[in-house]
């Protein structure tokens, strides 16, 4: 035990540490001002505040005003920790997280403006014990980036006449200089990604980017994939009418998290009708799409069908006859979607479409129906690469490009109220 006068210096140096940490601000350079503006919104908890800066400062991105508010309730909003990189139209920072102390590391690169606007940021929480290896790239890493993802896609993507397409017009791109001054991981993922998709048109088709070894999972696509609930499941329980609830943000593999599934449906247990909410739900595995989907159908029954293009295979997924607790096949069902919904969540939602299942409220989700297989570049670059493609027993073909279009379209803010009101009159009719 430490004698009192040196435990009343340590307690001392502390906060005064703690208070340094806290008192750290950014620089007074166009990057600077962003990332100040950005933390002032995401710390003030105001959706008013969050919508100015996305007007002022961003705009890249439809509805970022919501993906603030989500951010801020993973995060409890940030603290900056201090300045790793600044130049005029660029910083690099690390910051900790108010709700959870973790820390996590970021870049903004902004534009010359005025006022000055986001062209690539990124914010990257750090696993305990991760190595930052940085956002620079140099004109060696950038060529050997670019080569090395057309490689993959040449050898993988689920279309070979759209790989040679893609590759000759990223080849044209760069000839004609459009990366040379690109100096940051961030940027030249973003880019890629881009004019990727701009040829194929495949949202799952990603350059993805981490400036720390021993990265985080990645998710399958643009939506924001699980949070609160390692396994997914945000929330379950019974609402008023004795309506069921499930909001589930990621479908994770099942060889986890078949346990909190099955809790999650337990929790509805006799209700009289469910209310499925995947607006948050970016996909995940379509074996945890099968087994949800199996509660609400008696006999076994085809959901959907995925072709690889590496294999030449065709793997089937159905429903199983036996889940453990209560069955729902009679109850009426109900999915909220957003545009952020996809990939699995859009599976699923198409799947219960085409089979008469459920009601889908909301709006049209995202497009995305491919497979995906990460494929490593470095530490830093992963291309995420659609190898196959979903085909439906029933239309022969899947929701890839066109999204899930809702029964009945609302806001996805709406969506909760509108199926709550038609559950309720379906129950009481029953």
């Amino acid at each position: 035990m430490l004698p009192r006068l040196a435990s009343s210096f340590l307690l001392l140096v502390l906060s005064a540490s703690s208070a340094w940490a806290q008192s750290v601000t950014a620089p007074d350079t166009p990057a600077g001002q962003v990332l100040a503006a950005w933390i002032d919104a995401i710390n003030s908890n105001d959706r008013a505040r969050m919508e100015q800066f996305d007007a002022t400062h961003d705009g890249r991105v439809p509805d970022n005003a919501d993906t603030l508010q989500r951010l801020r309730g993973q995060t409890g909003g940030f603290d900056l920790l201090s300045i790793r990189d600044s130049r005029p139209h660029y910083v690099a920072f690390p910051v900790k997280e108010r709700a959870s102390g973790r820390e996590a590391i970021g870049m903004m690169e902004v534009s010359d403006a005025k006022p000055a606007r986001l062209l690539a940021s990124q914010v990257r929480p750090m696993p305990r014990g991760a190595k930052v290896l940085g956002f620079e790239v140099d004109a060696v890493t950038r060529e050997r980036v670019i080569d090395d993802t057309l490689a993959k896609l040449d050898e993988f993507y689920v279309f070979p006449d759209t790989a040679k397409k893609m590759g000759a017009a990223v080849r044209e791109r760069d000839k004609n200089g459009e990366y040379a001054k690109v100096t940051n991981g961030v940027q030249l993922a973003s880019l890629l990604t881009a004019h990727l998709q701009e040829v194929s048109r495949d949202k799952h088709l990603r350059v993805n980017f981490s400036p720390v070894a021993g990265r985080m999972p990645i998710g399958p696509g643009p939506g924001p994939g699980p949070r609160g609930d390692p396994c997914g499941f945000e929330k379950a329980e019974k609402l008023d009418g004795n309506i069921g609830y499930i909001k589930i943000n990621g479908f994770a593999d099942p060889t986890d998290c078949r346990d909190a599934a099955v809790a999650a449906m337990g929790k509805i247990a006799g209700a009289d009708a469910i209310i499925f909410d995947l607006r948050d739900n970016g996909g995940g595995r379509p074996q945890m799409v099968s087994f949800l989907t199996s509660y609400l159908f008696e006999k076994r029954t085809h959901l959907n069908d995925l072709w690889n293009r590496t294999t030449g295979q065709t793997e089937e997924f159905w429903t199983t006859e036996d889940v453990p607790g209560q069955k729902f096949t009679t109850q009426p069902v109900y999915v909220l979607t957003s545009s952020r919904s996809f990939s699995g969540a859009e599976e699923f939602s198409y799947n219960l479409k085409t089979l008469e299942r459920a009601t889908i409220i909301g709006e049209t989700t995202g497009g995305g129906a491919h497979p995906v297989v990460p494929q490593e570049l470095d530490e830093r670059f992963v291309v995420m690469v659609p190898n196959g493609k979903a085909i439906n027993p029933i239309t022969k073909t899947s929701w890839e490009g066109v999204g899930v279009e809702p029964d009945v379209k609302v806001p996805a803010a709406e969506a909760l109220n509108k199926a709550r009101e038609l559950a309720g009159k379906r129950v009481t009719s029953r």
